[in-house]
């Protein structure tokens, strides 16, 4: 809004209205004046206005039907209603409407003053408060996804692309990389915050029961079923429904699902009633459908209807860098539920943890900090505190990899970069050299503030190299610069 606060004036009272025009005018406001809604509405399109005083009479049109407007349309305006021919009921109307308040005329001009400022105050402080809500809600659904990894950063431009579309959106990716975490954080930043959000684990159910666990049942639909049951899709309404592990349905299942996910319409296990949802359904798996769909065991028709917008979460070991940050949040979780007093871990024991190659990712990394905390005897946790797998033999394939966290923290970085490089199988040098090096740059980048010159010349590389470098690997994404 501006400065001086701008009123509209509208009563069909012409000399009265351009009268307490004028006087808003000298007292030190900007006013203009409107005799009926068709005016009122055209001013209120061309520019914005902090307050409308209106009368509840206006001619042949009704002061109700501006009030409910302003509320619909112009939400950041305040309403005063100023009327001859109020009763407590009117008032209550009014307010009910979207008016802050309503005066009985005549007002003297003291009165007029005070609820003048009180309506602008009083709508100052809702509109910072609706900004602050608007802040929490950029965040809210990510706050708990701990990342500064480039392609992280990406899927979270997809989150907030896609959050209110009705398509389904498939999320693939490893068990342990936080498929449901992103589902609920889609869920959150949509315009479904307000609905439920329920979760199926489809693997988890014969298809008999997981047919009545998504669609419900009725009384005798199958031995046991004594009463009628809600399924999921339909508890799901108006929200979201995330299905896990979609790959393990069976062929009659994918037929339902298809169906359903076309025309959101479907029939209880047993029943004859169709029924209908609004239900946004977001959907998961650690399988290679496409290799499902070539040899079979998927439905081509439903992969293309679940696979509007694919989210590819990266594995931890894809995104090392990530460790450090998430190896402190889940220390601090662990040692608050523990009450212990545990701060970090040496540099050692994280040369160890980024090292490895995490075949649970985020939720293994979780349980392995949880443990060293527990069984942990120092505020530093160290090499001794990690299990034996991060220490031990460790597979890539048909080939075995040991690693020692002593030669490693003593290596040169050139020397780690191989050694990373070595553990991760199927890529090219150049593929497997990314991650280290991307987090080298990265570390020198924040080393200096974001200088690119004090960077290059740290790196004992020119600026155009480092620029080229920062291009491939993602690191020209100003959000980095404010990334914890």
């Amino acid at each position: 809004m501006t400065s001086t606060p701008r009123i509209l004036l509208v009563d069909d009272d012409f000399h009265l209205a351009t009268s307490l025009g004028q006087w808003l005018i000298e007292v030190g406001y900007e006013a203009e004046v409107a005799n009926d809604l068709g005016q009122a509405r055209r001013y209120l399109a061309g520019r914005p206005f902090d307050l409308i005083i209106t009368d509840l009479r206006l001619g042949g049109d009704d002061g109700f039907d501006l009030i409910r407007y302003a509320a619909k349309h112009h939400s950041g305006t305040a309403v005063l209603v100023m009327t001859g021919y109020a009763t407590p009921d009117t008032a209550v109307e009014a307010v009910r409407a979207g008016a802050f308040d309503l005066l009985t005329k005549p007002v003297i001009d003291d009165e007029l003053m005070l609820a003048i400022d009180r309506a602008i105050n009083h709508n100052k402080v809702e509109q910072e408060n609706e900004s602050l809500r608007k802040q929490l809600d950029r965040r809210s659904g990510l706050e708990n996804i701990l990342s500064h990894d480039y392609r992280m950063m990406k899927i979270f431009d997809v989150i907030d692309s896609v959050a209110d579309a009705r398509a389904s959106i498939l999320i693939t990716g490893e068990n342990g990389t936080g498929k449901s975490m992103i589902a609920r954080a889609i869920h959150h930043r949509s315009s479904r915050r307000g609905g439920p959000f329920v979760e199926v684990a489809c693997g988890a159910l014969p298809d008999t029961l997981l047919e009545s666990e998504l669609f419900g049942h009725v009384a005798g639909a199958y031995t046991g079923a004594n009463t009628d049951r809600t399924g999921k899709f339909e508890l799901a309404d108006g929200g979201t429904l995330f299905l896990d592990e979609i790959g393990t349905a069976t062929p009659a299942m994918q037929v339902k699902l298809l169906r359903v996910l076309q025309e959101f319409e479907f029939e209880p296990l047993g029943g004859v009633e169709t029924r209908k949802v609004d239900t946004r359904v977001i959907l998961a798996t650690n399988q290679d459908l496409v290799s499902g769909v070539a040899d079979g065991t998927f439905r081509q028709d439903l992969y293309y209807r679940i696979n509007v917008v694919n989210i590819v979460l990266p594995s931890l070991r894809e995104r090392p860098g990530d460790i450090p940050l998430l190896a402190d949040h889940f220390i601090r979780e662990a040692a608050e539920a523990a009450t212990r007093e545990v701060e970090a871990f040496d540099r050692e024991a994280m040369a160890a943890l980024q090292a490895y190659h995490w075949p649970g990712n985020v939720r293994q990394l979780e349980n392995v900090v949880e443990r060293a905390v527990l069984l942990g005897s120092d505020r530093i946790l160290g090499i001794h505190d990690l299990p034996p797998e991060v220490l031990g033999v460790t597979k890539s394939g048909d080939r075995d990899f040991s690693f020692s966290a002593a030669n490693h923290a003593s290596m040169s970085p050139v020397s780690q970069e191989a050694s990373m490089a070595s553990s991760v199988g199927g890529k090219s040098l150049r593929e497997a050299l990314e991650a280290p090096e991307r987090e080298i740059i990265l570390n020198s980048l924040r080393r200096h503030a974001w200088n690119r010159a004090a960077t290059a010349d740290e790196l004992e590389i020119n600026r155009t190299t480092l620029y080229k470098k920062m291009k491939r690997l993602g690191l020209d994404d100003p959000r980095l610069q404010y990334a914890m």
